[in-house]
């Protein structure tokens, strides 16, 4: 059975048996089918839809969104599925954390924020590893809470801003094999075990 919680944002948060996923509150939706609700927030949301420009050195893929300074690629459909043996990680305090390649046309250093927009939440936080020379640079983003966010990366002056949809059904992706708490409580027996 399925539960709509209203928020004044405009937007509400399906209720299942198997998690949450952001929806609209106007959303009629069957048990069993999400792909409407998440439709409908996509277009609320006014998600960025891939331009196919090709970073430096790539094989031509549909997925990349670039301005000819940066690039990236997107998800199908503009959104950020965190969902049980899915890709991605939901960190302890409940943040998700999801690998972004970034492709970098000006020298410098790659920063990373974002925000989200259909609902007060604390910022994106970036992790951006060094050692990357060359135009690629392998980051994760980490997202507060599901629902709609704008992010924006910038190499000097140069920057590159696209809009997703970011939905986690369940309990997310399972960090090695175990959900993330029981990741942890097992590292810590084994740390006392030893």
């Amino acid at each position: 059975m399925l539960r709509l919680t209203r928020y004044s944002s405009g937007l509400a948060l399906l209720m299942a048996p198997f998690g949450l996923i952001v929806a609209s509150e106007h959303q009629s939706v069957p048990a069993g089918s999400l792909r409407p609700a998440i439709t409908e927030v996509q277009a609320q949301c006014s998600v960025t839809v891939p331009n196919g420009q090709t970073p430096p050195g790539e094989n031509p893929s549909e997925s990349y969104y670039g301005n000819g300074a940066l690039w990236t690629q997107l998800w199908p459909n503009g959104t950020v599925v965190f969902k049980p043996g899915g890709p991605g990680f939901v960190l302890r305090d409940g943040s998700l954390q999801m690998k972004f390649p970034w492709w970098r046309g000006v020298p410098g250093p790659l920063t990373i924020n974002g925000r989200r927009l259909d609902a007060p939440a604390p910022p994106l936080r970036a992790r951006i590893p060094s050692g990357y020379r060359s135009a690629f640079q392998a980051t994760s983003l980490i997202f507060s809470t599901a629902g709609c966010w704008e992010v924006t990366g910038r190499v000097g002056e140069a920057s590159l801003t696209f809009i997703v949809v970011v939905v986690k059904i369940g309990d997310g992706p399972l960090q090695n094999g175990l959900p993330q708490a029981a990741a942890q409580q097992r590292m810590h027996q084994t740390a006392r075990d030893l």
